[in-house]
């Protein structure tokens, strides 16, 4: 049986680990260790914020480790997860089929998408247990004609208990992640190796042999006939960079940046994650309570219970890139006008909910949802295969997304990775 290494465990590296554990000697290298929901009682950090301390929300990262945070120039703030799982375990849990890009040049994942609903709860049982301020702007949106609809959301939510804290672990176990694949993938006998970041692929007269590896203060190395990256928008790029395989500097990240006011028991911190979408032409609007903005944005200054929030999630122009560990991402002018827009929309919305003008505040601009640095095309369509990379390696994330999506993008990612498996197992196997 031939040797596999997947690197990343979060939507594309979970999805090719369960399709292809009994078809592969599957290693699955993950640089993170294991997940653990954000356990602490939400009064210990508003109690540091009080005191001043919490100022950068780098500091996250030393109660809640899963959560890597990175700053870029201009102080957008990006986020990514870190462990077994990857960032779904720190998303909201939506399963939305967006794949408008990848049709565009000739992809078509309707048998993947289908074998997704089989695996996956998908469903938007969460809409009959909303909050009161959901519902309102939620009839708000619809009187405005924005269209907004109840977010599919891959998991149990008869089982919600409104903890508010889908993305920062579902501590109930109600949202589905990506662990449910790995675990599936590891009774069919693949390998999870914890605590090893790759750091570049072996290459031996043009095809990888292996890859290379930090594992404490060790360097190690694992033989492989096949190598998958799915590191994610911003591991993948530097891995495949190391190696010599330069990506695109096309890199996009959906920025998102919230309106919020204060509004005596919105109660949004106990509401579930982005409960409904309004689909704009160039962003999504959706009801978000925004943990690091609350945390770290000196504006947030009001009782959690009080604060409403409508999130924009920008498609952003794909200008920047990955340097090892250095991000260079900015916003260009486009990019402001149209967050402008955003911004614009939601102060209606929440003007039309009763807020005061006056206490309406922004959140800080963050993103976690990388992509788009070695792009599909019409020419790679059909392969998967970007022509640069050897013919045994393998990408599986939204680094071969075309453009941003300027939406959660985890559901399409697995149909992606779905895709990439078969092709290796008709490649590699048959």
């Amino acid at each position: 049986m031939k040797k596999a290494i997947i690197i990343g465990s979060g939507a594309g590296g979970a999805a090719l680990a369960r399709d292809l554990a009994d078809k592969f000697e599957v290693t699955i290298l993950e640089t993170g260790g294991a997940f653990k929901p954000f356990s602490y009682p939400l009064t210990l950090p508003e109690a540091v914020k009080k005191t001043g301390l919490l100022f950068d929300e780098r500091e996250i990262q030393l109660l809640f480790p899963a959560m890597r945070i990175r700053k870029t120039a201009d102080k957008m703030t990006l986020v990514n997860g870190r462990g077994i799982g990857g960032t779904t375990t720190l998303s909201a849990g939506n399963a939305l089929r967006m794949d408008g890009p990848l049709k565009k040049i000739g992809i078509n994942l309707d048998a993947e998408f289908a074998e997704l609903y089989r695996d996956i709860p998908v469903s938007t049982a969460h809409q009959k247990r909303w909050k009161q301020s959901t519902k309102q702007l939620y009839t708000i949106c619809e009187e405005m004609g924005l269209h907004p609809q109840p977010t599919t959301k891959m998991g149990d939510y008869e089982k919600c208990v409104h903890c508010g804290r889908c993305v920062l672990g579902c501590p109930q176990g109600v949202k589905w992640d990506s662990r449910k694949f790995l675990d599936n993938a590891v009774s069919h006998g693949a390998k999870l190796i914890t605590g090893c970041r790759v750091t570049q692929i072996i290459i031996e007269n043009g095809r990888a042999v292996g890859v290379q590896a930090k594992q404490g203060s060790s360097t190690v190395t694992y033989n492989a006939d096949l190598v998958l990256v799915a590191a994610g928008g911003f591991g993948t790029p530097a891995i495949l960079n190391n190696s010599g395989f330069n990506c695109e500097n096309r890199l996009f990240v959906d920025p998102v940046l919230c309106v919020a006011a204060a509004w005596p028991n919105a109660l949004q911190n106990k509401e579930i994650s982005m409960p409904f979408l309004v689909q704009q032409e160039h962003y999504i609007l959706s009801p978000y309570f925004d943990y690091l903005s609350y945390f770290f944005n000196r504006h947030w200054n009001i009782p959690a219970r009080d604060i409403v929030s409508m999130m924009i999630k920008l498609a952003d122009t794909p200008t920047g890139h990955v340097e090892g560990d250095k991000i260079r991402k900015a916003l260009t002018d486009t990019d402001k006008e149209r967050l402008q827009q955003g911004v614009q929309t939601c102060t209606e919305i929440l003007l039309r909910l009763g807020v005061d003008k006056e206490k309406i505040f922004l959140g800080t601009i963050n993103a976690g949802h990388p992509g788009g640095m070695l792009p599909l095309t019409i020419n790679s369509a059909a392969t998967f295969h970007p022509d640069i990379l050897p013919e045994n390696v393998y990408v599986a994330d939204a680094s071969l997304f075309p453009e941003s999506l300027g939406n959660p993008p985890i559901f399409t990612i697995m149909a992606m990775a779905k895709r990439v498996g078969k092709l290796v197992v008709e490649k590699f196997t048959g």
